[in-house]
């Protein structure tokens, strides 16, 4: 008996660890510079989202039906994408998959960055750059129409614990965590990693466009 006992008992343990394991690793993903996500993604608009509504996207191997919910949105302006407007977001149905939650009374204005499925809807997920628009700063604002797309061939390498160094001439070093433990700092919000004249990279801070001697190889 009480091994019977003992036996159910690790089992239960086994299946509760392996339950945990399962919830932590359902939604995971690296945090991002606003520039590689705009970079990364296929989609950058702002909008207003006025809907929402549970649709259903096919069948998964087994046979069960597969839920996403619906964002009926006001587009804005297209920073990054297709040449037509966006009228609706796709996202998983809860957060434990990735899915984003989204006000949806109009008055709230979103900076979207997201991919293209196969069939052209837009699909948002958790590990996507999605900010309030006044929540943005200046910079960030200004960086969506030129900047971040100039640096895109860059490579911004986060810095997780000191000591951290860049390896390559191309890359650019954000410490936002290090030194703020936040991955909201100065660096996300003010800097972008932009290219110079002789194929390195470095952190231009600032709304101004960059002075030609900063392209040719000034420190900032």
């Amino acid at each position: 008996m009480t091994w019977s006992i003992s036996s159910c008992f690790i089992t239960l343990f086994v299946l509760f660890l392996w339950r945990v394991e399962d919830i932590a690793e359902a939604c995971s993903c690296s945090p991002a510079h606003p520039q590689q996500a705009f970079c990364n993604a296929d989609v950058v608009i702002r909008a207003k989202v006025v809907g929402k509504k549970v649709v259903e996207a096919g069948n998964d191997v087994y046979g069960n039906t597969i839920k996403r919910i619906k964002y009926d949105i006001k587009q804005i302006k297209m920073f990054k994408g297709p040449d037509r407007d966006i009228d609706a977001i796709f996202t998983a149905p809860s957060s434990a998959v990735c899915g984003v939650t989204l006000e949806t009374n109009g008055n709230k204005e979103y900076l979207f960055t997201g991919k293209l499925e196969t069939d052209g809807t837009m699909h948002v997920t958790l590990c996507d750059f999605i900010e309030a628009w006044e929540a943005m700063s200046a910079t960030q604002k200004k960086s969506l129409t030129q900047r971040y797309e100039s640096g895109c061939k860059c490579k911004i390498i986060r810095c997780t614990s000191i000591p951290c160094t860049i390896s390559a001439p191309e890359e650019c070093l954000w410490t936002d965590w290090v030194m703020e433990k936040s991955h909201s700092g100065p660096q996300a919000q003010h800097f972008a990693c932009i290219n110079r004249s002789d194929g390195s990279c470095a952190w231009y801070r600032g709304i101004a466009p960059p002075k030609k001697e900063f392209l040719d190889i000034e420190d900032p």
